[in-house]
């Protein structure tokens, strides 16, 4: 693989989008990710730093969602720094910015002035309440955006407040990965035919999205709109988390007949447990269940359900799960850079991703970009001092 003679990758990387340029305005939160999963899959990711950096109170050599990215320090309100991102523009296949509706247009670098310069230009606009509607001005975080969907009040127990998912539902599931999606649709798009549009990404459809199946469910009558009483949100006692007695938890999801019997029989419970199907009798169940849990570690448990079709494992912290057997051998996380973190995901046959650099430091690589994307203005002042 070609590398620059600082060690980060050119125009010359894996995956199945090398070759592809994106340009992105940096951002916090789902933008950058998005960008992230973009370069894991080979594409040229350059991102546009500020001077003075950005609003993530996190050390840049520590964040994950810039690796195998490129960056360039440009002030977007100096004189001359719209038309340096317009310069990269020209030669980008991607734009990617997480600004209000609005900002990039008086910054100089909305969907007019990159369509102008580049008609093919797929141009990705990542919020949280979208380009239009009545909140679309105003300020918000993934709890918010997940709150209005529906999708956070399905979470948690019945008798306490919602739980909140990290930011996981919202700004990745909801944000990031629709974002990506929209892209390489409109990119498939854009060379088939040569023109270029915008992606208007807001984390409120696509959270709204990923609850398709519930509203169907629903709609048929199998699911009640409340907390705690279905099949897939806790309300079922063979489908949630259990504590053992070293206080650690075990996840149990054996919905199907055959799975249930392996689970209640390696439990060691066949003779006291109610029927499955009593839904009258569910509280009985899940006490049977959670009582026998509590008579062993979650080690011991493991080591019980292991290798079987029971549909229980572990519920493991975030340090812990590199090590588990099965993520360990598929090398679901990797260390780069002294590191652990996620591998890039998903998989290819022909084409896979790999993490070729570490957290892109901002302003580090103007050098390389220029040269490498034919774009010698955008060796300014700030690259000079």
């Amino acid at each position: 693989m070609a590398v620059t003679g600082n060690g980060n990758r050119n125009t010359g990387g894996h995956g199945p989008l090398a070759g592809v340029r994106v340009v992105e305005l940096a951002g916090i939160g789902p933008g950058p990710f998005a960008a992230m999963l973009l370069a894991d899959l080979g594409a040229d990711v350059v991102r546009v730093d500020r001077p003075g950096g950005g609003g993530l109170a996190v050390n840049p050599a520590y964040d994950i969602t810039n690796r195998n990215k490129r960056s360039v320090l440009i002030d977007l309100k100096a004189a001359d720094g719209s038309a340096r991102v317009l310069d990269l523009v020209e030669k980008a296949d991607v734009l990617v910015e997480g600004f209000r509706p609005g900002v990039a247009e008086r910054l100089g670098v909305g969907p007019a002035e990159c369509h102008a310069r580049n008609p093919r230009l797929v141009y990705g606009r990542m919020t949280g309440w979208g380009q239009d509607g009545p909140l679309a001005e105003s300020a918000g975080h993934d709890i918010a955006y997940i709150a209005v969907t529906g999708a956070l009040g399905m979470i948690g127990r019945p008798e306490e407040p919602p739980a909140v998912p990290a930011n996981l539902v919202g700004d990745y599931a909801g944000g990031s990965l629709y974002l990506v999606v929209g892209v390489l649709a409109a990119l498939h798009h854009a060379r088939a035919t040569g023109t270029g549009q915008v992606v208007d990404a807001a984390i409120v459809d696509g959270t709204a999205h990923l609850t398709a199946m519930i509203h169907g469910m629903m709609a048929a009558g199998g699911w009640q709109d409340r907390r705690g009483a279905n099949l897939l949100d806790g309300g079922c006692p063979f489908y949630g988390t259990y504590e053992t007695s070293d206080g650690q938890y075990m996840a149990v999801g054996a919905l199907e007949q055959q799975f249930y019997d392996t689970f209640v029989e390696l439990l060691g419970i066949t003779d006291r447990a109610p029927a499955r199907k009593d839904l009258a009798r569910w509280g009985e169940l899940r006490d049977v269940v959670a009582a026998r849990f509590r008579t062993r570690t979650r080690a011991q448990w493991t080591a019980v359900f292991e290798g079987s079709d029971a549909c229980v494992a572990p519920v493991l912290s975030l340090r812990e799960a590199p090590d588990h057997p099965h993520l360990a051998a598929r090398g679901t996380f990797t260390d780069f850079g002294g590191i652990v973190q996620p591998a890039p995901a998903p998989r290819f046959s022909v084409t896979p991703g790999a993490v070729t650099a570490g957290p892109a430091q901002p302003g580090a690589h103007a050098e390389s970009v220029a040269a490498d994307w034919d774009v010698p203005a955008l060796l300014g002042k700030e690259e000079e001092n």
